[in-house]
């Protein structure tokens, strides 16, 4: 346990950095998130790796497949001695700081450990994110989540860790004129770290994620360390969506459960197997299909047609007057949008979770909008990771996580680098 370097996740969300990070071998203290199911994801997920390292994993798939409820999984667990989850579901501000600082200090205390190696994560990415200023009427200036990257330079502050991760959308660099990106850089280096001025921009592709996902990473450390940014290994993309999704049962919508079902096909794919998506299991939970109007479902195979036949996507003012709701017929024209399923999947984001029609499953017979349980794979999770909460929340840590793929990549980047010092 001594040679594990320590990590703090902040603006945790579902654990996607984190089980990047667990996979090369971190310790992680704790998590700091402020959303209740999300932070009862994280407890979830942190217990089944808990479970795992002591042999007794069949207790978390025992609550996976609904054969406990949450407070017999809770008390199995107790009973077995496991470590609590370290989760701290609690906002950050500033009258919360010094409390969250202290609550970590003592779960590094509770863990015989002095320091915090590595920081990790990204504030809520919606006030930079160039889709979100362009649907608000003030672009986002106003929006107090444009500031939650102090509360982050704040703990790099008080634990001192040897290296941090930043991870956030490419609109950061422009958000409020390129304000928010030169102050972030500048209070780096007064706090006596160094990291490139020339920003890093990573696809999740480039990891084994089938999915066209671009992200900041900023990587920072002290300056006494000789360190450079990490060459990470990259992948030319080779799967595509089709072998992420083959194997799941073809739904009509609002059919499917959020319960175990079998899957359709019983041999996975070279990808699924590859990067460990199914991980053995019978069944899989959160594959439910929301209803759809049958408006919808014909504009949707619309779509479909549109993209597998010709590759052309579909405008809101090409839909025949009959299937036209919304007066705006020149802004948001590509609200509808089909997964592409012999490619990468465009970027899943937290939207996802309020109509679904920018995430049209590629299968014409579906005709429908991408369940939990699919976006979550395109996202790279494995099928045995459980999302807490009802289906909107489940949508919505999915599509604000990072990939665990691409963060076991950059987990691995990081290790390196602590290696060489």
């Amino acid at each position: 346990m001594a040679s594990q370097k320590t990590v703090l996740d902040m603006f945790a969300g579902a654990g996607g950095l984190t089980e990047g990070f667990f996979r090369k071998n971190f310790d992680i203290i704790s998590h700091i998130e402020m959303s209740p199911y999300a932070a009862q994801t994280l407890e979830t997920r942190t217990l089944y790796h808990a479970l795992a390292a002591k042999g007794h994993q069949n207790i978390y798939y025992q609550y996976y497949y609904q054969k406990l409820s949450r407070e017999d999984f809770l008390e199995e667990c107790r009973s077995r001695d496991i470590p609590d989850a370290s989760v701290i579901n609690q906002k950050l501000s500033q009258d919360t700081e010094c409390s969250i600082i202290n609550q970590v200090r003592e779960r590094l205390t509770e863990r015989n450990r002095d320091t915090v190696d590595v920081i990790i994560g990204g504030p809520p990415c919606q006030a930079y994110s160039l889709i979100g200023r362009a649907r608000d009427q003030r672009g986002m200036l106003d929006d107090p989540r444009n500031y939650l990257y102090l509360h982050y330079l704040r703990f790099i502050e008080e634990f001192k860790p040897e290296i941090f991760v930043f991870e956030n959308v490419p609109g950061l660099l422009s958000a409020k004129g390129g304000e928010i990106y030169s102050d972030l850089l500048k209070r780096i280096n007064d706090l006596g770290y160094i990291t490139p001025s020339e920003p890093h921009i990573l696809n999740a592709c480039d990891f084994g994620v089938v999915q066209d996902r671009k992200r900041i990473i900023f990587i920072g450390w002290r300056k006494e360390h000789d360190f450079d940014y990490p060459v990470f290994e990259r992948n030319e993309p080779r799967y595509k969506v089709r072998d992420v999704l083959g194997d799941l049962p073809e739904l009509e919508p609002g059919t499917g459960t959020d319960g175990p079902q079998s899957y359709r096909v019983g041999c996975p794919s070279k990808y699924l197997r590859e990067y460990y998506i199914r991980n053995g299991q019978k069944s899989v939970r959160h594959h439910i299909a929301r209803n759809h109007v049958e408006r919808d479902r014909e504009i949707y195979r619309i779509a479909i047609r549109m993209w597998n036949d010709g590759k052309k996507r579909l405008r809101y003012n090409q839909l025949p007057d009959h299937l036209k709701t919304h007066a705006n017929q020149s802004s948001f024209l590509d609200r509808y949008k089909v997964v592409d399923s012999n490619g990468l999947s465009h970027s899943i984001v937290a939207h996802i979770s309020r109509d679904g029609h920018y995430f049209i499953h590629p299968d014409i017979n579906q005709a429908r909008s991408l369940t939990v349980r699919e976006v979550a794979r395109i996202q790279s999770f494995p099928d045995n990771y459980l999302f807490e909460g009802p289906r909107t929340a489940q949508y919505v840590q999915i599509g604000n996580a990072v990939p665990p793929l691409m963060a076991a990549g950059i987990a691995r980047g990081i290790a390196d680098l602590l290696k060489s010092n």
